[in-house]
């Protein structure tokens, strides 16, 4: 089953147990071993850096024209944690996850947090065994393709998520408070948008409207895998 993950990868590791390490979870970690430094959160630290400094290079020298603003911004929405979720939907990398009851009753699988944490730490594991530049290969060929020289800005994800899902007749789209954390200067909300009665996506803002809009775009990246903004 790993080995389908490493075609995906386009990548074979050396040592395996550095992608069996990126592909746990804490929660697994901690109820398997009770050792929470057996999990990928290590490796997510690493790969997060290095993600950044290939990216932050990609958009140096495609864009030379670009002020450094635009370039931060750019950067920001590639490898956010929606863009990362959708680069995992891809490799259907939710049936690889090591994890722990919990999360695996709770839909852990499809939680794009857990998939972009898992996403980076396997970056960081192709790095440490095959070396930068294998790293920063599968991070061109999985993360910067289809670059858009004009790169949309504050896209509404909840428009863009209703049009595409109204190419097919009788769909319905509701979005549902589900938390609300925090003091009231500093408040975090969580919605999930549900289709047709499922839960497709989840989305955290400090407002509603921003967790909707991270709740459309989470469900655009699983539902709609292929689709570039």
């Amino acid at each position: 089953m790993i080995k389908d993950l490493e075609t995906a990868l386009g990548y074979q590791f050396h040592n395996i147990t550095l992608l069996q390490n990126a592909l746990t979870h804490s929660s697994y970690a901690n109820e398997r071993w009770r050792d929470p430094l057996a999990s990928n959160e290590r490796l997510e630290f690493l790969g997060d850096s290095i993600l950044g400094m290939v990216t932050a290079e990609y958009l140096y020298r495609t864009f030379p024209n670009r002020p450094e603003g635009e370039l931060t911004k750019i950067r920001a929405d590639m490898v956010c944690e929606n863009s990362l979720a959708r680069v995992a939907n891809r490799l259907s990398l939710g049936r690889h996850l090591l994890l722990g009851h919990g999360e695996e009753q709770g839909g852990g699988r499809e939680r794009a947090s857990i998939l972009a944490d898992a996403v980076e730490s396997i970056l960081a594991a192709t790095y440490l065994d095959g070396g930068f530049g294998a790293a920063a290969d599968m991070i061109q060929r999985l993360i910067l393709t289809d670059v858009p020289a004009e790169r949309p800005r504050n896209v509404d994800y909840k428009t863009r998520f209703q049009e595409l899902v109204q190419q097919q007749k009788n769909q319905q789209i509701h979005y549902r408070l589900t938390g609300e954390t925090g003091p009231d200067h500093a408040k975090v909300f969580t919605v999930e948008v549900l289709l047709n009665g499922a839960v497709v996506g989840e989305g955290e803002g400090s407002s509603k409207k921003r967790a909707e809009q991270e709740a459309a775009c989470a469900a655009i990246g699983k539902i709609f895998p292929d689709y570039h903004f």
